[in-house]
């Protein structure tokens, strides 16, 4: 057999999705990705001992947890999201010895070069390809406002290369609501003296301010605006994580478009900066009831049961653009199974995610037949409606793991396999995809060479 696509080597994964198969019965995603880098370094500069519960064990969270190990934390784990981290207290990072390697994280690399700004070491932080073609201006240009001493490869993108610098209070009003760069800011607000105040022009999620509540550390959060004080302590805590609701969307779309679907998703996170897939979802049809509610480790949680109803499109609201922006990708494939035409607007940040997620999503789309027209911040979608089929045929989700998932869903809903290229990184979010996939009742087969 010969390679997938020219110029490509045979380790390229490739997902073959049998068309139908239904989702059934409860499954439990893997944790919270964002709270589980968070735990990692807040629990660091801690100080005493944290312990976390649920970890994500996949290759971005372990990006973080080396870094940490890099940069001399003592981290015993993970062994079966089990987590237990020895802080170091707020000044006790140690220079690592080699730059740090974030892998494909973006939120390691942004969250990351706002606690190292401040610190008194050098540091230089690097990534993968994919990494290393992300906008990073977006959290040094507030960090050299602060005084840091910041440098970037020629086009605003990774390496980092970090100095060491005196750091002075901001007030921040954020361009585009980014929850990586107000997390950013808030990290090195820590190593000022004197108060800062980061402002948000809508809400985004807000994992950052709770842990640190968490951990004793006080600041203030309220509309919009965060308001912090440098200098301050933070106390070793236990942290349970919530299972990510990222993942959970790819399940919710499915069960919501899959006729005869009936699907218990345990434990997901609901913090109200997170549920914008859950509202979208409902305006459009959508059949999700929370069947218990309560709080872990100062999350919000529930139980959700997804059965299936037929979806109609709408405008999506765009204050619910920043609450769902990673759930998009999966959204895109509820729309063109939806009856009637969703429009999506305001959606820029789309763009410069692992993959232009816009323009790939639309070209998917139109290999499985989806009418479709791309705007510059965000998209046209005429769905196929609640009797038709989406067509079939070969995919590529150009290395991103959440459009090579949305496509496996979107085989739910179609008349002949689906192919999907490049889908080495789908580990990178969401360990065990392909087992909860064939567990649901849907049939995927891997493959390294051309099917």
């Amino acid at each position: 057999m010969q390679p997938i696509i020219s110029g490509k080597e045979l380790h390229d994964l490739v997902y073959i999705v049998q068309a139908g198969g239904s989702l059934q019965g409860s499954i439990r995603v893997p944790g919270d990705k964002s709270i589980s880098h968070r735990s990692i370094m807040l629990g660091s500069l801690a100080d005493g001992t944290t312990t976390v519960e649920g970890f994500l064990e996949g290759e971005d969270s372990l990006a973080t947890l080396q870094a940490f190990r890099d940069m001399g934390v003592v981290i015993e784990g993970p062994a079966n999201g089990k987590v237990v981290i020895n802080g170091v207290g707020i000044t006790g990072l140690q220079p690592s010895s080699k730059p740090l390697y974030l892998g494909n994280s973006g939120t390691s690399m942004r969250l990351l070069a706002g606690l190292l700004a401040g610190q008194k070491f050098s540091s230089t932080l690097t990534g993968d390809s994919s990494l290393s073609k992300r906008p990073m201006k977006r959290v040094a240009e507030p960090l050299r406002t602060m005084g840091a001493n910041i440098s970037l490869k020629e086009g605003g993108v990774a390496p980092i290369e970090i100095t060491p610098a005196e750091l002075k209070p901001i007030n921040y009003v954020m361009p585009v609501a980014s929850a990586q760069v107000k997390s950013c800011l808030i990290l090195a607000s820590l190593y000022v003296n004197g108060a800062s105040s980061i402002t948000e022009p809508a809400p985004c999620r807000d994992h950052t301010e709770r842990m640190l509540k968490g951990f004793g550390y006080p600041l203030e959060a309220e509309s919009n605006v965060v308001r912090i004080q440098g200098g301050g302590r933070l106390k070793a805590c236990h942290i349970d994580v919530p299972a990510d609701i990222s993942s959970a969307a790819f399940f919710m779309v499915g069960a919501s478009i899959c006729p005869g679907a009936d699907l218990i998703l345990k434990h997901v996170g609901i913090n109200p900066t997170r549920i914008g897939v859950i509202n979208i979802l409902r305006q459009m049809g959508a059949n999700l009831e929370f069947l218990r509610e309560y709080e872990a480790g100062g999350e919000p949680v529930a139980d959700i049961r997804v059965r299936y109803a037929p979806l109609h499109g709408i405008n999506i609201p765009e204050d619910q653009v920043p609450l769902a922006i990673d759930e998009f990708p999966v959204l895109f494939i509820a729309a063109a199974c939806a009856t009637g035409e969703t429009v999506l607007s305001g959606a820029e940040e789309l763009r410069v995610k692992e993959s232009d997620r816009i323009q790939a999503m639309a070209d998917g789309l139109g290999v499985l037949g989806v009418t479709h027209q791309v705007k510059s911040d965000g998209i046209v979608i005429r769905g196929r409606g609640v009797d038709s089929l989406l067509g079939n045929g070969v995919v590529n989700s150009h290395g991103d793991h959440r459009i090579a998932m949305a496509f496996t869903i979107a085989a739910l809903r179609a008349n002949g396999p689906i192919t999907i290229l490049d889908c080495n990184n789908v580990a990178t979010s969401f360990p065990g995809f392909v087992d909860r996939i064939r567990y649901g009742g849907m049939v995927l087969r891997e493959s390294r060479q051309q099917p």
